[in-house]
């Protein structure tokens, strides 16, 4: 007998390790196209940024932080509007 993933809310409901066994493999499920291995990504339609590591203010990071999801994307947008305020050297 299969169990429902979900309740009359609509809601998924944690799985359990008998719900992960019963799970078909990727392979069986979707097409070629759509597999790829875990942590691989996908075809990237912008260019790729570069991965850095930089040390910036606490305040700084708590002001965008604060703003929710997408905080490294704006700090990117605020530097680039500071490339266009100031000019590139």
């Amino acid at each position: 007998m299969k169990t429902r993933l979900t309740n009359k809310d609509g809601e998924v409901r944690e799985l359990t390790d008998r719900d992960v066994e019963q799970m078909k493999p990727m392979s069986g499920v979707l097409p070629a196209n759509l597999q790829r291995t875990i942590g691989q990504r996908g075809r990237q339609q912008t260019p790729t940024k570069v991965k850095t590591s930089i040390r910036l203010s606490p305040e700084v990071i708590e002001h965008f932080k604060a703003q929710g999801d997408g905080w490294q994307r704006r700090i990117d947008q605020a530097l680039k509007a500071y490339i266009q305020e100031h000019g590139r050297s």
